[in-house]
């Protein structure tokens, strides 16, 4: 795309092409170019033409983050896994909306307020606890309508599905009774003791393992990658910020929030003029500065006896309730500061803050100092972006673009794709160096805006095809392989001599391990593949016993099944299954559905 520009990147023609495309960019943002020079770079993939994009995958990563469902160690899975499925949330919404499936406003209004996340302890809608919830969650309320407008017309898709399809209730029964039923066995397992086996691992048998699972030895094409960062967050943690400015930001915070207030009211009118009252406010306020307990000062001039015996308290108050005047007065103070005298509707007041409903300025310091560095390093952050736009679109390196900007250059091992890590692991950033303009024309990246905080460039420093590994490199390996294989062979052909003289009616000394009525739900002391080989047995006739010899892992077993029982019913086990049974048929109905969009599909990467 930009090979031609960049041929010519040195000419006069070519800097005067730059300077208009800067000029643009300043004016008009970089989205201006991309219908000039190709996709939007933070495009990480599109299905049959629409996009998605990097931050809608990062915005999905940190709203999984905060739930604290998904430990921070596996990010990097998890975007992959996110993006995954928001490419199959977009196959099932376009097909959706191809079959005429629609939800009006009037139907998320009433889902909105029935939704139990969102009620008061009365059980009501509450907006505050709506926008608290969806802020704590990553959404705004726009966003969370479009979000829920689409997940419902999907969630009628998929239970369209799900019932169009049935189990009869004597499959129901059936089932129910196969998963009750329980087995009586014994078993041997075999060890290394048993068996006296010469391990001889000849070449030829190395070669033929090799060549057998040349899976296991090919080596992907990888890349050696170095790239340079621009990292907000970081440049705002290095950012000085003295207490005043934290503390004048804590104000403005919380400049609109409700606080308790108290006051002292003198009225004027008929019974008293205005000059009178003042002088009588003017009076309380000297007390007050004096020294004099606000509470006393409130019963000796208040006139608003109500709230008099209460210390003046007027309660907790919003913004609007009493007016500009008052609340100029009020909401410009701090817990614990006074008023000077106001004038507020015929009367002369003082207020006192007694509380404010906000987390303290220790609690919220942390906070406070990121958002305030944040806003002092904004400008210099954009300045070096800028920087890191003109001189990588043309550099034969990145070494000389970090040191003029004064980035740090990291250099990574070798990488396959999806191998990346950290910053790396994020979609669609490594695909960037498998690029045909990065990996085979050995440019620089375009600027990769990982999110609002981050901007990032990339070079392949090396390369190399994918390749199998020869067996020199790998023999020490293969050859432990097949030592392995001779040894489980062996005892294998042992269990299998064993099984043959018991079914022979043959009695040997061995030291059989007995299970008795076991489920399919046993409990962990027994290997789960054991008890899967124990119930894929054929079941003994009456007072007769089935032997197998059976591989199971590393290991080898003998296994002896001596009864089959039906079990005893359980209503619990039987909804439990015949539920199982229903999910299973819908899941593989949707699969059904979601395996043909995706073969039908135009899906990019």
């Amino acid at each position: 795309m930009l090979q031609s520009i960049r041929n010519g990147s040195r000419s006069w023609g070519a800097k005067i092409i730059i300077g208009l495309m800067v000029a643009a960019m300043a004016l008009f943002g970089v989205e201006s170019l991309f219908s000039v020079f190709g996709s939007d770079p933070n495009e990480v993939a599109s299905v049959n033409g629409q996009p998605i994009m990097r931050q809608q995958v990062e915005l999905e990563v940190q709203r999984a983050l905060r739930s604290g469902q998904v430990p921070p160690e596996q990010e990097r899975a998890l975007r992959n896994d996110m993006l995954d499925q928001l490419i199959t949330q977009q196959l099932l919404t376009q097909y959706a909306d191809d079959g005429g499936f629609y939800v009006s406003d009037a139907q998320l209004d009433q889902i909105i307020v029935g939704l139990p996340e969102f009620h008061d302890q009365n059980g009501h809608f509450s907006a505050d606890i709506f926008r608290n919830r969806l802020a704590g969650a990553g959404y705004s309320p726009v966003s969370f309508r479009q979000d829920l407008r689409v997940d419902i017309k999907r969630q009628h898709l998929q239970q369209g599905l799900a019932f169009s399809d049935f189990s009869l209730p004597s499959e129901q029964a059936r089932l129910a009774e196969l998963q009750n039923q329980q087995r009586s066995f014994r078993y041997v397992l075999m060890s290394n003791d048993d068996v006296d086996v010469d391990i001889n691992v000849t070449d030829e048998q190395v070669q033929a393992y090799y060549d057998a699972h040349q899976e296991r030895f090919e080596r992907p094409e990888q890349v050696r990658v170095e790239y340079v960062l621009i990292d907000r967050q970081a440049m705002a943690a290095e950012s000085e910020i003295d207490e005043e400015t934290l503390r004048q930001a804590w104000r403005e915070q919380n400049q609109n929030a409700d606080r308790r207030i108290s006051h002292i009211m003198v009225t004027f009118g008929d019974e008293r003029s205005r000059e009178e009252a003042r002088s009588i406010a003017d009076t309380a306020y000297d007390d007050l500065e004096d020294g004099e307990s606000f509470a006393d000062t409130v019963l000796r001039y208040s006139d608003d006896t109500t709230s008099a015996e209460e210390g003046g308290d007027l309660g907790t108050i919003s913004r609007g309730i009493f007016g500009n005047a008052f609340d100029e007065a009020a909401f410009s103070l701090a817990e614990g500061e006074t008023s000077q005298v106001v004038e507020v509707d015929g009367a002369f007041h003082i207020l006192r803050v007694t509380d404010v409903d906000a987390p303290s300025f220790e609690e919220q310091r942390d906070v406070l100092r990121q958002n305030v560095a944040l806003g002092d390093v904004n400008d210099a952050f954009n300045a070096k972006v800028q920087q890191l736009i003109d001189q990588s679109f043309a550099a034969d390196d990145l070494q000389s673009v970090a040191d003029d900007i004064g980035l740090t250059l990291t250099q990574t091992d070798w990488l396959a794709r999806g191998e990346g890590e950290g910053v790396l692991s994020e979609p669609g950033v490594l695909d960037e160096a498998f690029s045909e303009e990065v990996l085979t024309d050995g440019y620089n990246s375009e600027v990769i805006e990982l999110d609002d905080d981050r901007r990032l460039v990339l070079r392949v420093a090396e390369h190399r095809e994918a390749t199998l590994i020869s067996l020199d490199d790998v023999r020490d390996e293969v050859e432990q392989s097949v030592a392995a294989q001779q040894r489980q062979q062996a005892m294998l052909e042992q269990a299998q001599a064993m099984t043959a003289s018991l079914n022979a009616g043959e009695t040997l000394d061995v030291n059989w391990l007995e299970a008795t009525n076991v489920s399919r739900q046993q409990n962990g002391s027994l290997p789960q593949g054991l008890v899967s080989e124990v119930f894929r047995m054929p079941n003994p006739d009456e007072g007769e016993s089935q032997y197998r010899a059976v591989t199971l892992s590393q290991d080898v077993a003998v296994i002896a099944l001596d009864d089959v029982s039906a079990g005893e019913d359980n209503d619990q086990i039987a909804g439990f299954v015949a539920q199982m049974a229903e999910q299973l048929r819908a899941q593989a109905v949707i699969q059904g559905l979601i395996d043909t969009l995706y073969q039908d599909a135009d899906i990019k990467r």
